[in-house]
């Protein structure tokens, strides 16, 4: 009988539709009306057209409550349209009727009250930019315009508790969407920030802090370690955007892919479009940000945003991919470099889309991942740069002096790259001067991380500082000075004489007087203290490694020998900017989450344990769909299509869970160590996972006064 109500070009423009309803509930009618069932091949039904509904038989209370959300769920859906639904109800109980039109007026007949006990539910005001968010409200209480604003909270027809407990939520939404007279800032923002951002340190800024994810004497810590790319320099995005072209030129030439490529996306990097952490399905070819759980949470194929039921769909609904479809079908991009490698993969996929060319998705990424390498491997922009690094390289004005004040504390400092001496060599020299070798009592180039961390029997080579070619003599010891390539972890423990027994057992005591009334650092720096590697015994507290890429430079160096390790997220600084900046909006959309998970917690405990009926489920649903919004709203502040690289929608990421699990620390950029002593203690924040544990107290709840 649904079928009946589909409407053909033979109808009449304005039509009525009248159906008798026997059964209580004439839902499945309404759905077809309006086109929000299952069916999506239904042809529109003419703007003004209009249903008539009559049940023979009055539905119960708790139908009619349904009846109502359900209409209005279908009316939100016709925003620009002019249908109407009259529905009404004759029994010998009495009769009543209500209209409905598309522009949110309701016209309520003499007896409606005896078909519905209260007024209609006030719905929650969207500003509708979700496709499936399109929210308008039927307007109830005058004092809420749910129409212009989002602080209105839905009601429970029956349940006071669960109102009372949406009636404070909603005072306190209200209280945060005011704005501060004459323009004040934010109280309720700046008392939310972690105090630890006000380190006074002759003035450092929040963004130049070190933060530590377990605890770290520094003053213990006898050697330190440094990649190049992208911690001892950084490199501006015209880098970026010339290892894209190159390796779009390389597309075209080497793979033969159509040459209109080169003048549609040529110089089409967007350092807007990636982030770090992303990964690409092999199979689909789709960027995707997955979660801890390893879930694909936002994913882009090309420049279009992959649907939700696609994403279901393609990866057997919303599981975590599994260990096998992580290793068949994911790659991850976790380091700077691989946005150029992200966004030229979006583009040229986007490009065969958009000009309709048939094409494989696991071929075109083996292809495009391979000129990305060929790229690297050849050394060409390498030539570049090292030829202009002003233009390619950002100023470092506070390197040299913290590599100075480290080197002076007593400390070794040891520089291991996978770049070659010629690169490493224009680049320091530029940011540091001639002499920066003089730095560093080890200099190992070409080093080819991971393997320098996992290869035991790979030798080292002397390079000439003179002519950059490589000797041939065996390499029994490493002199300060002098240049190395190739290498291993093994091979550097046996030509220097680091023995820091004593330095170790210092450390260790340092840790026990630290760790012994304190759980929490006692269980962050276990978590940190695995692995056996004989090798680096002799050492095993006392060097830390910093680089910025987790998997080339860092997680085998904890894994393996378990050194201390620091990351350089460059991230950190931006997002604490977006955090700060205007009115705290991100602060306040933070307030306003977090505000609603408790209103939710709390709502539940008041119908208690019992089986929840369709209108509990209905204040639960708009409340989670609000916070959905509110979350996603918090992550276009960030400027790029996937969001935070720290979290994936509301959830951790899987690069946070990394940066968690494998680095000590980390930081904007090597600068900020200027702030800290090289004998600092960095203690870390609340490691504790498990819901049930109690929380530390915030320090700003102490009224301390900073």
């Amino acid at each position: 009988p649904i079928a009946m109500l589909r409407w053909t070009d033979d109808m009449p423009r304005n039509l009525i539709i009248v159906w008798f309803i026997l059964l209580a509930s004439p839902i499945e009618v309404i759905d077809a009306f309006y086109q929000v069932g299952p069916t999506e091949s239904t042809a529109a039904w003419p703007a003004k057209s209009e249903l008539r509904v009559t049940a023979l038989f009055a539905p119960s209370a708790a139908a009619s409550s349904s009846l109502w959300l359900h209409i209005n769920e279908c009316r939100r859906s016709l925003k620009s349209s002019s249908r109407n639904i009259l529905f009404s109800t004759s029994s010998s109980g009495g009769a009543g009727s209500f209209e409905i039109s598309a522009s949110g007026d309701v016209k309520n007949g003499a007896e409606v009250d005896n078909f519905f006990d209260r007024p209609p539910l006030v719905l929650l005001d969207n500003d509708a930019r979700d496709e499936d968010a399109n929210d308008e409200a039927i307007e109830v209480d005058e004092e809420c315009d749910v129409s212009s604003s989002p602080s209105c909270l839905p009601r429970h027809t029956t349940n006071a508790n669960v109102n009372e407990v949406l009636e404070r939520a909603e005072a306190i939404l209200r209280s945060l969407s005011e704005p501060l007279p004459n323009g004040q800032d934010d109280d309720k923002s700046s008392r939310s920030d972690n105090i630890t951002s006000t380190i006074s340190q002759r003035g450092t800024h929040s963004t130049e802090r070190v933060y530590s994810n377990s605890y770290v004497d520094l003053g213990a810590i006898k050697t330190i370690g440094f990649d190049f790319d992208y911690t001892l320099v950084t490199y501006t995005s015209e880098l970026l955007s010339l290892i894209y072209d190159m390796a779009l030129e390389r597309l075209v030439i080497d793979k033969q892919y159509p040459t209109e490529l080169l003048s549609a996306l040529k110089g089409k990097f967007d350092p807007n479009f990636s982030i770090r952490g992303l990964a690409v399905d092999r199979e689909t070819g789709w960027i995707c940000h997955l979660s801890y759980t390893h879930k694909v949470v936002v994913a882009w194929e090309g420049r279009t945003k992959v649907k939700g039921w696609r994403l279901e769909e393609e990866y057997g609904g919303t599981h975590p991919l599994t260990p096998k479809q992580r290793k068949m079908r994911i790659r991850p991009l976790n380091d700077l470099f691989s946005m150029a490698e992200c966004c030229l993969i979006a583009n040229v996929i986007d490009f065969f889309k958009r000009e309709k060319i048939p094409y494989d998705a696991r071929s075109m990424v083996t292809d495009l991942m391979g000129v990305i390498g060929a790229t690297h491997m050849s050394g060409d922009f390498h030539r570049i740069v090292a030829d202009d690094p002003g233009r390619y390289l950002e100023p470092k004005p506070h390197l040299k002096n913290v590599l100075h004040t480290l080197k002076s504390s007593g400390k070794r400092l040891i520089f291991v790259s996978n770049s070659p001496f010629w690169y490493v060599d224009a680049g320091m020299r530029h940011i540091i001067g001639a002499e920066w070798r003089n730095t560093f009592d080890v200099v190992a180039v070409s080093a080819g991380k991971p393997g320098f961390y996992l290869d035991n029997q790979r030798p080292f080579r002397e390079v000439s500082t003179t002519t950059g070619r490589i000797k041939f003599k065996k390499i029994d010891r490493i002199d300060a000075g002098e240049v190395y390539s190739e290498g291993c972890i093994s091979e550097l423990m046996r030509c220097v004489d680091w023995k820091d027994d004593d330095d170790e057992k210092d450390y260790n005591s340092s840790l026990e007087k630290v760790t012994k009334d304190d759980p929490m650092i006692r269980s962050s720096q276990a978590r940190s203290s695995r692995g056996d590697n004989d090798v680096a015994k002799s050492s095993l507290k006392t060097v830390l490694y910093i680089g910025d890429s987790l998997f080339a430079d860092l997680v085998d160096a904890k894994r393996e020998f378990n050194w201390m390790t620091a990351c350089i997220t460059p991230e950190v600084s931006f997002e604490s900017a977006v955090q700060d900046k205007t009115s705290g909006a991100y602060r306040t959309l933070q307030h306003k989450n977090d505000l609603l998970l408790y209103t939710l917690r709390r709502i539940q405990q008041e119908l208690g344990p019992n089986l929840r009926t369709e209108e509990d489920a209905y204040i639960l649903n708009k409340l989670e769909k609000q916070l959905s919004l509110w979350r996603e709203e918090q992550s276009n502040l960030m400027g790029n299509p996937f969001g935070s690289v720290f979290r994936a929608k509301f959830q951790p990421s899987l690069f946070a869970h990394s940066l968690r699990r494998y680095c000590d620390l980390y930081m904007e950029s090597l600068s900020c160590l200027r702030h800290y002593s090289p004998q600092h203690r960095f203690y870390p924040d609340d490691s504790r996972l498990l819901g049930h544990e109690l929380r530390t107290s915030k320090p700003e709840s102490l009224n301390f006064d900073f």
